[in-house]
């Protein structure tokens, strides 16, 4: 009974007993089903759950975030945006990937800009008004830039533009300038990025572009 009740406990403990000449051997674990290493995926099938991720995604995403999420190392994630972004170039699809603000997101083509255009103008959305694109063509350019600042540039007050730019979340404070009665500075975010396509401020168009590109 006792030498029952040891293999028993053995048993429960997922551990094997074997005898070699009536001596018992070291007792091992056997590996659980559920921790078995999974079968490593073909760049094909990790380059289509990329696309995927991004594709769902409301804002650009890392190298980083995909690795963690897809479990696979930076440099075979970074490998497969690159074939992927190949692929979108090569059969000269509408859509491209486009590393924007530290992420990758898939976006229309610029040279279907006036096309794309025209039909999101025939579509209700809540436009910024003259005002607001003034103040943001100004912080995208100047910044850091301060209300009086801005006013000295626009010749009127900005304070509801700025407020509604915040609102919006296309621009963020940037601390107070050290000078007299320290004002609140102000430029662009993470999201303005987003909005206008760019990957950091050195894409900015000049000023003329960016204001076609916002009307």
């Amino acid at each position: 009974m006792p030498a029952q009740s040891a293999v028993r406990r053995y048993r429960n403990q997922n551990i094997s007993l074997r005898s070699t000449g009536g001596h018992k051997t070291r007792p091992y674990k056997i590996m659980d089903l559920a921790t078995e290493q999974k079968q490593a995926r073909s760049i094909g099938e990790i380059v289509s759950v990329i696309e995927a991720l991004i594709f769902v995604a409301d804002e650009p995403l890392s190298v980083k975030t995909i690795a963690d999420v897809i479990e696979e190392d930076r440099e075979t994630v970074g490998a497969a945006i690159e074939q992927l972004k190949q692929e979108y170039d090569e059969r000269e699809s509408g859509l491209q990937l486009r590393e924007i603000a530290g992420g990758w997101q898939i976006s229309t083509r610029t040279e279907f800009h006036e096309e794309i255009r025209k039909f999101l103008k025939t579509r209700p959305n809540a436009k910024l008004s003259l005002a607001s694109l003034e103040t943001l063509a100004v912080i995208a350019y100047k910044q850091p830039a301060t209300v009086p600042e801005i006013l000295e540039i626009r010749g009127v007050q900005s304070a509801s533009a700025i407020k509604t730019l915040l609102d919006r979340r296309l621009i963020v404070a940037k601390g107070r300038k050290e000078t007299v009665g320290r004002p609140m500075q102000y430029g662009t975010s993470k999201d303005f990025l987003i909005q206008f396509g760019l990957k950091d401020l050195s894409e900015l168009p000049s000023i003329e572009d960016f204001e076609d590109l916002v009307s």
